[in-house]
């Protein structure tokens, strides 16, 4: 039976898709770049749920067609054949119905974002260094995977191995919908390297998966900022920099939600080219504000919906890395899975589908769908 209530919240869907069509298209649209950006993204989530809906409307339409047909014919053959669009449609319903009510859940602007993703060693010392650099080699595997592009923006080595710190841009699609899961404190339990006794240590690294902000997401007076050079360090022959490429920005903002001014701090030794550095380090102070400036707008989210999933709580544990049983788990949906190693090597689509799927339940839950 269709869904009466499903189809009323698809009245005007096609209507609103060919009229942001023709908009995008208006060379006065095309100028004003933020009203461009936000219809294009509308298009898309439009585009989609059109091909849906159109699939949706045929789909009952076969149903009705069939019912007609049984309803009024007697030949056997024609009835069989009814009969037999009848099962197969009504089979296909539900699911449809399904990928309708998400569709129709307002999706989170940030998701189409590319992201920078911050890796840092927690308590531990060398060792949570060390597997701070482990995860940096496991989200570059799958991010290879995925065909996106991972470019290191800065980097502080950990004396053992791994990072104190490590800082990279990640850009493809939809980066921010599929990474922001990983936010969050990761727990790892084993025998570290730098273990003598053979004894189970407990460490930490904090992940932070930031959407990476427009030009005309956030406002920067670019002439307040002080820039320095310096030679990027290395560790020898060379790798190191003869040339002052490596850039610092310092830069006072005043943070619109409480007030206050604090200054930012950015280095970038990315690349050997000083002016791809500059740019690449405004990047990361557009993305550091904008993320602090939505970080309300994140909080209200978590608050209204109630989410276990996406809290915006960047210190909250959120999974435990435990190498003597190979097990790895997440705290959030309470899932537990035994392919420690794969997953180390990159292997994690499977723990972040399950964190999309429960958080897709909240929002139909919350949208009353």
């Amino acid at each position: 039976m269709a869904d009466n209530s499903l189809l009323m919240r698809l009245d005007g869907i096609e209507s609103r898709f060919e009229e942001v069509s023709t908009l995008i298209t208006d060379p006065s649209v095309i100028q004003d770049m933020k009203r461009y950006v936000r219809l294009t993204k509308e298009y898309k989530d439009l585009e989609r749920l059109t091909a849906v809906t159109r699939r949706y409307r045929s789909l009952l339409g076969n149903i009705d067609e069939a019912r007609e047909v049984l309803d009024s014919e007697s030949d056997p053959d024609l009835r069989q054949m009814a009969k037999d669009e009848l099962d197969e449609a009504t089979e296909s319903l539900p699911a449809l119905e399904e990928e309708i009510k998400l569709l129709l859940v307002p999706a989170d602007p940030e998701d189409s974002k590319n992201v920078v993703l911050e890796i840092r060693g927690g308590t531990g010392g060398d060792e949570a260094a060390i597997f701070a650099g482990d995860l940096f080699k496991m989200y570059s595997k799958y991010c290879e995977s995925k065909g996106w592009n991972v470019a290191v923006t800065s980097c502080s080595e950990g004396a053992a191995g791994g990072y104190k710190e490590i800082v990279v841009s990640v850009t493809g699609d939809n980066v921010y919908g599929t990474m922001k899961y990983e936010s969050g404190v990761h727990r790892v339990q084993r025998v570290p390297a730098t273990e003598t006794q053979g004894r189970v240590h407990t460490s930490a690294a904090t992940v932070a998966v930031l959407p990476e902000a427009e030009p005309f997401d956030v406002e920067i007076n670019e002439g307040e900022i002080k820039w320095d050079t310096f030679r990027s360090g290395g560790a020898g022959g060379q790798n190191v920099n003869k040339v002052e490429s490596g850039v610092r920005l310092r830069y006072m903002w005043r943070n619109p939600n409480t007030g206050e001014t604090e200054e930012i701090l950015i280095e970038c030794t990315e690349t050997r080219d000083q002016p791809k550095n500059k740019e690449r380090a405004l990047s990361r102070l557009r993305t550091f504000i904008y993320d602090k400036e939505h970080q309300k707008y994140i909080d209200d989210i978590a608050s209204r919906r109630k989410t276990m999933v996406s809290t915006g709580d960047r210190s909250a544990k959120i999974r435990t890395y435990n190498y003597p049983q190979g097990r790895i788990t997440d705290h959030r949906i309470n899932y537990t899975i035994y392919n420690l190693q794969a997953f180390m090597d990159g292997d994690i689509q499977d723990v972040i589908d399950q964190l999309t799927i429960a958080e897709n339940a909240e929002k139909l839950k919350a949208a009353e769908l």
